[in-house]
Formats: structure tokens, C-alpha cells, sequence
């Protein structure tokens, strides 16, 4: 698995979401990079990382992660925030938690309105294997709409997509798969590590609400929620100093 090293000083892993790589964290490594020594991922199947074939399951991706990074703050976004909790829960290596449009639960259910119906990822799923490049543009759209700054968001993230390799089916698949089944909810009472979740007030994957509802799980004061006044999926990027302020007080008082 690759993983990209830069920056000095206490470590933070970040862990991109579905069909993405590394690199979409830039904007926060040139922001947090003279604070942190950051270790960033590329999952397998994704980015350098592409011809990795290790399964997209929670404890293998924990484990090859862990076992290439020093003890540290992980940070996930959108799928790699499964990651980053499944880790948080398991690993004493892990000394805090931040969720970037991150849920212990990605599709709705009676006991948790703030998410999408099963019927999405599913139709995705479907959908790549009848047409994988309209696909992947359709799942960057919705990781925008409704962001204060949609449109420079989308560049980005398309050109983020191509840049290091288009990811590979099967992970892509295994990742829809992920995000549908995973229901991790249970490890917030026991999960005595402090914990930042960071939502975009108007995200269409992750409702705002979700990261409050989450953050209200884990044992008291040692979580907080925070959203991002007009951020959508990806609040790193139209608003990047906002995200790495939290995220560098949050690290620091982790250490």
C-alpha cells in the first residue's frame, strides 16, 4: 500500500474516500504540513496504490496501515472514516479520531434518519459496470451539490480522479459494498479516545446531523461536531484553512 510521508512533528494519518486518492488531501498538506509529520494513504485499488490487491475490509485495511505508521491521530474522509474508526476502536496505536463527512453508518435506517437510502450505493454498484467513467462523474457531482463552492470543488476533484490512474473496479465495487454494510455505531460508548467530526452543512452523502448524532454516541466531552457553514461532501476543499485550524488544534491537543 503506498503511503505518501511529509511534514514534521506529531503524526497524522489521513484516509481519502471512494474512487479518490492521497493526493485529494492537498490543500491540507500544505496547511498542516509544517505542524505534522503526515502519512498520506492511498487504499488499495486506488491512486499508486492501484495494483494493490488487498481486500477493501476494515481489518485488513487497518492492520496494513498500522502496521506502516507510527503511533497517531487518524483522520478519515467519507469512507476512509470507517477506516479511521474501525482503527480508533481496535488499535491502542491510535491516539485520536476526526471524521471528515464521516458516519459510523452510511445508509438510513429507522433509528438513523441523517443518511441515504440503501438504493444509492446500490444503483452505483450497478451502474459502474454498465458505464464506469459516467459513473464515477455522476458520484463526483453529488460529492458537490449543494457545496457554497460546487463548481472549483468538481474541478478539483476531477482532475484529482485522473491523475494518478483511474482506481480499479473491483476496489470500487468492494468499496460500494463497504459503505452499504458497515455499521460501526457500537464502538462510539467504548471508544474512551478523543474524537473531532467535521461535517459540511449542506452535504447530499452526509448530513450535517449525522456528525452530531455520532459525536453524541462516544462517552461525554470526549467527542465534539463541528459543521461547516456552506461545505458540501468535501468541506476540505472550498474551505480548507477553516477544516486544517480544527484539525491542527485537534492533533495538537492529542499529542
Amino acid at each position: 500500500m503506498h503511503i505518501d510521508v511529509t511534514g514534521t512533528g506529531p503524526a497524522l494519518v489521513l484516509i481519502h474516500g471512494w474512487a479518490l486518492h492521497g493526493g485529494i488531501f492537498a490543500p491540507l498538506v500544505e496547511r498542516l504540513a509544517p505542524h505534522f509529520q503526515l502519512h498520506i494513504v492511498d487504499l488499495p485499488g486506488h491512486g499508486h496504490s492501484r495494483d494493490d490487491s488487498t481486500p477493501l475490509r476494515l481489518p485488513y485495511l487497518v492492520n496494513a496501515i498500522a502496521s506502516a505508521t507510527p503511533a497517531a491521530v487518524w483522520c478519515g474522509w467519507s469512507l476512509g472514516g470507517l477506516v479511521a474508526l474501525h482503527a480508533a476502536a481496535t488499535l491502542p496505536q491510535v491516539r485520536g479520531l476526526a471524521m471528515l463527512a464521516a458516519t459510523p453508518r452510511f445508509v438510513r435506517g429507522e433509528d438513523w434518519p441523517d443518511a441515504v437510502e440503501t438504493s444509492v450505493f446500490e444503483q452505483f454498484g450497478h451502474d459502474l459496470e454498465q458505464d464506469y467513467r459516467g459513473t464515477l462523474e455522476r458520484f463526483l457531482a453529488l460529492d458537490v451539490m449543494g457545496s457554497q463552492h460546487a463548481r472549483s470543488e468538481l474541478r478539483t476533484l476531477r482532475d484529482a480522479l485522473v491523475e494518478r490512474g483511474e482506481p480499479a473496479p473491483r476496489a470500487l465495487q468492494e468499496g460500494l459494498t463497504l459503505l452499504e454494510h458497515s455499521d460501526l455505531r457500537g464502538a462510539l460508548p467504548a471508544l474512551r479516545k478523543p474524537g473531532l467530526w467535521i461535517g459540511g452543512q449542506r452535504d447530499r452523502l452526509v448530513p450535517a446531523g449525522a456528525m452530531h448524532s455520532a459525536a453524541a454516541l462516544a462517552p461525554d466531552g470526549l467527542h465534539t461536531a463541528h459543521t461547516i457553514s456552506g461545505g458540501g461532501h468535501a468541506p476540505f476543499l472550498g474551505h480548507a484553512d477553516q477544516v486544517a485550524g480544527l484539525l491542527q488544534h485537534f492533533v495538537a491537543g492529542c499529542t
